[in-house]
């Protein structure tokens, strides 16, 4: 790259005006022939230009960098999460910088270092925001999307898996599997994921005069599962079905089952949620309700997009429906098709 090259040499190598060249390397080249986009690209190519991606952003007042803030990567959905994110996001030629909490952090301690930078928004995963937080980001400039979490009554956009009929379609399944006894291992108490599976699922067992459900915390890992799982089992009154609420504390739970001489489902069926690809490791073939993780990111994409375009933009919870995804981890329904 030669530094010295101008917009102004490129125009006079491809015989065009500096404003033509400015226009083709805007993000939409607009009001530009075909014929004369090549001709420009071509003798930038042999010059060794580059646009000057700062003017832009000052004539444009867009960045094209999204901020992603992440405070749970040790989740392995949210790794699974972001990959996915940053390959949509630069399709769309839109760079990421990602901002992630410390485990002694809150999202409110990074957030307002995220809120600084020139991004043209931020995309909230695997966190819950304060009141306080949540106000600033409604009277922020920046645009702001949580994914995978939402704030009842909240002035900000959410995208979510509808967590509740996750949590229903759970419930119905074990019950059509003949089960009796039902148990539940919670994720995080204050977050709107974990509520929602677990008002799903225990709701629609109280529908069927289910009432006593054992519940032990897991806080979403692989090791609160496992600990919760010898809970459940060593009790004098053991539960025959357990719904997990994510993937990686019903691995965990599985394994603390087979430790206890447990065999899966053949003893206790064992749910998941989010289908992360370990759910489908062999010694797993965990039966989960799906996150369907590319129509939310299509959505927070399109929401992000809406609310770059219009600041006023009224706030939207998007709620995208999960699958219920048969393997091996519980006892099955005949009626219910096989996953692979």
């Amino acid at each position: 790259m030669n530094e010295n090259v101008t917009s102004f040499d490129v125009a006079a190598r491809a015989g065009v005006s500096q404003s033509t060249v400015s226009r083709v390397f805007s993000e939409n080249s607009p009001n530009v022939s075909p014929e004369t986009r090549d001709r420009v690209v071509q003798a930038a190519r042999e010059l060794g230009y580059r646009p000057n991606v700062i003017a832009r952003m000052m004539s444009t007042r867009q960045t094209n960098i999204v901020g992603i803030v992440m405070a749970n990567i040790v989740s392995p959905f949210y790794p699974y999460v972001l990959e996915k994110f940053l390959k949509r996001l630069q399709e769309m030629d839109r760079q990421v910088l990602l901002f992630t909490a410390a485990p002694d952090q809150s999202v409110d301690d990074v957030l307002p270092v995220a809120l600084q930078h020139q991004v043209d928004a931020l995309i909230i995963t695997s966190a819950t925001l304060s009141s306080e937080m949540v106000e600033i980001c409604a009277h922020s400039r920046t645009p702001v999307i949580l994914f995978n979490r939402y704030i009842k009554g909240a002035n900000v956009s959410a995208v979510c898996a509808d967590n509740l009929a996750g949590g229903q379609l759970i419930a119905d399944y074990l019950l059509k599997g003949g089960h009796t006894r039902f148990g539940y291992i919670a994720g995080q108490a204050n977050t709107s994921t974990n509520s929602e599976r677990q008002r799903g699922y225990i709701g629609r067992l109280r529908t069927f005069g289910i009432d006593d459900v054992l519940i032990e915390p897991g806080d979403y890992t692989y090791v609160g599962g496992h600990a919760a799982m010898s809970v459940l089992l060593q009790r004098s009154d053991p539960p025959n079905a357990v719904f997990c609420a994510n993937d990686i504390m019903a691995i965990g739970a599985i394994d603390a089952a087979h430790e206890l001489g447990r065999h899966v489902p053949d003893d206790l069926s064992i749910i998941g949620f989010d289908d992360i690809p370990m759910a489908r490791w062999g010694a797993y073939r965990l039966t989960t309700v799906s996150q369907e993780v590319d129509a939310m990111i299509d959505a927070t994409i399109d929401l992000m997009l809406a609310k770059i375009a219009d600041s006023n933009l009224q706030t939207t919870l998007r709620l995208i429906p999960g699958k219920l995804k048969v393997r091996d981890s519980a006892r099955p329904v005949h009626e219910e098709g096989q996953d692979t």
